[in-house]
């Protein structure tokens, strides 16, 4: 389905959750309608590495106002430090 705010989101940033944590973007340029009535996202090429910081997986469209948006600079936690497969285990027991 189309995201009501589509015209909102063009020239925003979709973010990739990789194993409970956000771990890059990349530009969103435009949506395109399918034949089937599905919605494609078209972003650049360009994948934008950001210093992992911890995320739940989720269904849907989040909004991210430009203030709340992780940066490339990350957390003052440390979290982005641990290697994933640490914070793998420590989010699995709910601990991250």
């Amino acid at each position: 389905m189309r995201p009501k705010r589509a015209d909102e989101l063009i020239g925003g940033s979709l973010y990739w959750i990789v194993k409970h944590r956000l771990v890059g973007c990349q530009e969103i340029l435009r949506f395109e309608g399918r034949n089937d009535g599905r919605i494609d996202i078209v972003c650049s090429a360009d994948l934008i590495a950001i210093a992992p910081s911890p995320k739940r997986a989720h269904q849907g469209w989040r909004y991210l106002e430009e203030d709340k948006a992780p940066s490339e600079e990350g957390d003052d936690s440390g979290l982005s430090e641990l290697p994933p497969r640490l914070y793998g285990k420590l989010a699995a027991l709910a601990l991250v």
